[in-house]
Order: structure tokens, then C-alpha cells, then sequence
């Protein structure tokens, strides 16, 4: 079976300029390329379903591949160490190539009358995957003392005070009236 991916694009080549839609569901990753990240790590599971929606658009000399792809990602809260799930909207505008010359070692390559557009997704989606998600804006995490989440229940830890200021405790300040000097 082909790869959703590889798409045939020697009629659009010929034919400058010319414009052709690629709109598919597939795998993340059908190839089982990338060795899964670490537990505390944002990623994608390989059988993730990613909504691809590319136009591909010929000029002289490569394609451009406007559009964009659409995948769900599991994470850690980096606050309460909650696992969460995400959704990432990537919006792509990328070129493909013949041949790569000055200027183009961003470009990707058109081989053999094809683009394979796998790499273009799976840059896009790793490149927009959140590096520390939070479960929600307002997650208060967990109390560094007793370690109850915050988001579920509180409690009564005390932070402890630091016995290098503690002779600060000690200092204490007579009151002054308004408008009197401070100056000794």
C-alpha cells in the first residue's frame, strides 16, 4: 500500500504555474521512525491520526506547499505532573526543490516526480509541540512541602523560614509619626 505521503507531482511540474489540493489522515508515524521521547517529554504517538490539508503550488524550479496539518500530543503538566492531552494546528508554507542550491538548505526535495511531505509534517508538528504545558492556565501544582495537589485539595505547610535571615526576625522598628524625621 502507498504512503498518503508520496505524492505524484510531475503533472504539476510541467504545467507552471499550477495549483493542486492533497487533503489525507494518516499515521504520525507509519514508518515507526522516532524512538518515543522521554515520560516527562510533550510527543506524538506514532499511530496518531494527523489531518493533512496542503495546497502545492508549481513555480519555476519546485512547489510550494501552503496549508496546514493538524495532530494530538500527550504531555506532562509541568506543574502538577498531571499527564494531558493536546491538540496542535500547524499552519505550513514550505518549498520543495529540485536540487538544493545557495539559500534553499531549508527547501525540501522533489525526487523522482514525487514530494513526500512526511518530513514537512513531521517538522511541523514536533517543531509546535509545546516544550512545558500546563493542564489548564490557572493549575496551582503541587505544595513543594507535602507534595497534595493543589488543584484537588490544600493544605497547611508552613514554608520554613531560612536560618541565614533569621537574625532579621529579631530586628524590630519603633513606629514614627507622620511628617517626623527618620534620620538619626
Amino acid at each position: 500500500m502507498a504512503s498518503p505521503y508520496l505524492v505524484p507531482v510531475a503533472q504539476l511540474l510541467r504545467d507552471v504555474p499550477s495549483t493542486m489540493v492533497v487533503s489525507f489522515e494518516a499515521p504520525f508515524d507509519e514508518r515507526h521512525e522516532f524512538a518515543p521521547r522521554g515520560p516527562a517529554e510533550t510527543d506524538v504517538f506514532p499511530e496518531a491520526t494527523v489531518k493533512v490539508s496542503i495546497t502545492l503550488q508549481s513555480f519555476i524550479g519546485g512547489l510550494r506547499a501552503k496549508g496546514q496539518v493538524e495532530a494530538p500530543w500527550h504531555g506532562i503538566c509541568r506543574r502538577c505532573s498531571n499527564p494531558i492531552l493536546g491538540y496542535c494546528v500547524v499552519a505550513v508554507d514550505e518549498r520543495f526543490v529540485d536540487e538544493r542550491g545557495p539559500g534553499d538548505d531549508e527547501a525540501y526535495l522533489v525526487e523522482n516526480d514525487f514530494v513526500d511531505l512526511a518530513p514537512l509534517v513531521h517538522d511541523a508538528i514536533l517543531l509546535d509541540l509545546p516544550l512545558a504545558p500546563l493542564c489548564r492556565e490557572d493549575c496551582r501544582g503541587l505544595c513543594p512541602y507535602c507534595g497534595i495537589d493543589r488543584n484537588e485539595a490544600s493544605c497547611d505547610c508552613q514554608v520554613p523560614g531560612d536560618p541565614r535571615w533569621a537574625t532579621l526576625d529579631e530586628l524590630r522598628f519603633t513606629d514614627f509619626e507622620p511628617g517626623e524625621s527618620k534620620e538619626v
